[in-house]
């Protein structure tokens, strides 16, 4: 009862964040001008508090259990508040807008030709000017369907935008439908994703992507004992969305007693991602990664070690040192998706907000206390990034 509670006050602290956010000069919405501190501060305390209340939450449900449909319906009031709100804190959603027009308005190769080859399209001057001249960094899964919503919401960059949203949000609710499926605790799983503040700010609030590739790896991990080779192909629909899912597909496999069978589903799906990829864009999909390649965030750990006068490839140390653990541990049967997702943050050094949810998703439905405090600790860090004060 009491970490119901907390969860009806996470949902009400994301509804005053999201009034901030809305407040007549606010400078949260995505592109808006800085003109008074105010609603940041209003937006980035309500934004804390309910952090806490929702560590609160975790800590109760762990102790003493909770109602799992109260813990699922909870988890979709606070995943879908944001959405009555304006895309906030980054312009991500125009650009895949963007990436989607260059395929279906100009019929030109997102993978080889810029945004800024359009300047006079309208997505081209809503997305960040930053990533103007940047083909998409995004798989080919992700792009035909940027393509197809492009298609559907015309030259509306706001209908643009909230189908993105609404599209994360709906990734959010089957991330804890997954959960609620296949964790050990369930409730306390359902929570641990569906009760984040963080996670509902940047996908109901932002509509980034990362959610879909992780509801493909939670799918691929769930259907992993009874249908590998649909697991394989789950695995390859993530890669398809962001690469970065190839980095826990090894641990993965080690885990699995039927690796074998999805292994030979994960062929069969990417042969066949391959090939419309390189019918729709020829090989450059091949280099989308390149440009992300070469960016550092500030929020990034290697640039907080720069800025102290260390090498950046000192956060890379933590993933070196536990790898062979966690190699040992996946061949025991125990994959720590979660924990090797976590250290991955550490080490990146282009770390955003969003990518809080490769951890978080993977926490959720593993029993590792280790995981859980470090993804925690992750998206404490991480919750004030991109707040405008």
């Amino acid at each position: 009862m009491k970490a119901a509670i907390l969860g009806c006050v996470i949902a009400g602290l994301l509804a005053v964040a999201t009034a901030a956010a809305s407040w007549p000069g606010s400078p949260l919405p995505a592109g808006a001008p800085e003109r008074s501190d105010v609603p940041s501060v209003v937006f980035l305390a309500a934004l804390g508090c309910a952090f806490a209340a929702y560590v609160a939450a975790l800590l109760l449900l762990r102790l003493r259990g909770g109602a799992l449909a109260a813990a699922c319906a909870l988890a979709i009031a606070i995943q879908l508040v944001p959405l009555a709100g304006p895309l906030l804190l980054s312009k991500d959603a125009y650009a895949y807008w963007d990436y989607g027009r260059l395929a279906t308005r100009h019929d030109a190769n997102p993978y080889a030709v810029a945004p800024s080859r359009f300047p006079a399209d309208p997505a081209t001057q809503a997305m960040a000017p930053a990533w103007r001249t940047s083909t998409s960094v995004y798989g080919p899964v992700f792009t035909g369907a940027s393509a197809g919503l492009a298609q559907a919401s015309g030259g509306s960059g706001e209908t643009a935008a909230f189908a993105y949203r609404l599209a994360a949000a709906t990734g959010m609710l089957a991330l804890v439908a997954i959960a609620a499926l296949v964790a050990p605790f369930p409730a306390f799983g359902v929570a641990f994703v569906g009760w984040n503040p963080l996670l509902a700010i940047d996908f109901a609030g932002g509509g980034h992507n990362d959610v879909w590739m992780m509801v493909l790896v939670l799918g691929a991990l769930a259907l992993a004992a009874r249908y590998p080779r649909l697991s394989g192909s789950s695995w390859a629909l993530a890669a398809g969305v962001k690469w970065v899912a190839l980095a826990l597909l090894p641990l993965s496999l080690l885990r699995g007693p039927r690796a074998r069978a999805a292994v030979a589903g994960f062929l069969v799906a990417a042969s066949v991602i391959a090939t419309a990829a390189f019918l729709a864009f020829g090989t450059r999909w091949l280099t989308a990664v390149v440009p992300v390649a070469q960016r550092h965030a500030g929020w990034a750990f290697p640039s907080r070690l720069d800025a102290l006068g260390l090498p950046g490839w000192l956060a890379l140390l933590p993933l070196a040192i536990a790898l062979p653990w966690l190699v040992r541990s996946s061949r025991a049967g125990r994959g720590r998706l979660g924990l090797t997702s976590g250290l991955l943050l550490v080490g990146t050094p282009w770390l955003l907000p969003w990518y809080a949810v490769w951890a978080v998703a993977l926490a959720a439905i593993e029993e590792d206390a280790a995981a859980w405090v470090l993804t925690l600790a992750l998206c404490a860090y991480l919750l004030p990034d991109r707040v405008p004060i």
